[in-house]
């Protein structure tokens, strides 16, 4: 264990140029293609990292026989790096943003589905107002679980998440919405049909997520409920990946209707809408507390807020179809 000033000096003796480096030969396993990729011998390399070695007083690599490999230590430092060295790159993009004039920076945390849905136009919308000229508008993607830890420890100043993932503590205004549909191609059996319930799609085979998306998650959750088992043909990353494999005739995928209509359209794909209450999300801008947002800040989730009551008013008057 570090005796206090022990670890106060090790902090101080950690610079950046040498955890970038060490995580370049993390990422190549290699000193030589470290080098080659960080412009710098590869023996200043060996030479920095024994300091480093010596500095935390731990071995952090060992040798392998096509190079070197982080060792237990090292996987721990490594981390610990990567968390380090994305700072920096923030604090560097967030000063150099002053320096070129912009008067305000927002950082926004986004679900995968904000941002494949309306986000990017709203923030395009807000941006070309002649009076929000000098700010600028970062917008990260994360899982809505991550949006909503991230605002409460003070990483982030705003987050769009779903409004399901637990909010207790923030600050919310009412974003958009979407609707969950399922993704099928012609001639599926349930291509003809216009709204379905999930218990009758669970009949089929699924192209699914990763179990940590909240979709994912929540069709888990539903098929649980129902007494049935979600079989999955195939799991993948990417909205444009699921949909091609369902043009592929591998399965039905459920999607946001929003982001599944443009595909359904090119690739010849027939979308059909869940008809369980859950099917439809509501999405929220949140934070820690109104007074605490910058000006910036502020006038972003008032706009925010403002399009998306507009764009519900104007779409919610006629009682049309669901």
């Amino acid at each position: 264990m570090h005796h206090p000033h022990t670890f106060l000096g090790f902090m101080r003796d950690l610079d950046l140029t040498t955890l970038r480096l060490f995580v370049a030969v993390c990422a190549t396993g290699n000193m030589a293609r470290a080098g080659e990729q960080e412009n710098i011998v590869a023996s200043a390399i060996s030479k920095r990292l024994a300091q480093l070695e010596s500095t935390v007083g731990a071995k952090l690599l060992e040798r392998r026989r096509h190079g070197v490999a982080p060792t237990v230590a090292g996987e721990t430092l490594l981390e610990h790096a990567r968390g380090m060295l994305a700072s920096a790159d923030r604090i560097s993009r967030d000063m150099a943003a002053y320096s070129s004039g912009v008067k305000g920076q927002v950082r926004i945390l986004a679900s995968t589905s904000s941002i494949a849905e309306s986000l990017p136009d709203d923030v395009a919308a807000f941006l070309q107002l002649d009076a929000n000229r000098d700010i600028r508008v970062d917008i990260e993607e994360h899982l809505s679980r991550d949006v909503i830890r991230a605002i409460k420890e003070g990483s982030a100043p705003v987050g769009i998440c779903w409004d399901a993932a637990g909010l207790d503590g923030l600050e919310s205004r009412p974003y958009r919405s979407d609707q969950l549909a399922a993704v099928v191609y012609p001639g599926h059996p349930l291509a003809n049909r216009k709204r379905v319930l999930f218990d009758e799609a669970l009949d089929y085979d699924f192209v699914g997520f990763p179990v940590t998306t909240a979709v994912q998650s929540m069709l888990v959750r539903a098929a649980a409920l129902s007494g049935k088992t979600l079989h999955f043909r195939t799991v993948v990353s990417t909205f444009d990946a699921a949909v091609r494999v369902v043009r592929a005739r591998l399965g039905i995928s459920i999607l946001p209707r929003e982001i599944a209509a443009p595909y359904a359209a090119s690739l010849d794909l027939r979308i059909v809408q869940l008809r369980d209450d859950w099917a439809r999300r509501e999405f929220v801008i949140c934070y820690r507390e109104r007074e605490m947002l910058s000006p910036a800040a502020r006038l972003l989730v008032e706009f925010l807020a403002a399009r998306a009551q507009a764009e519900r008013a104007e779409r919610e008057p006629p009682a049309g179809d669901a």
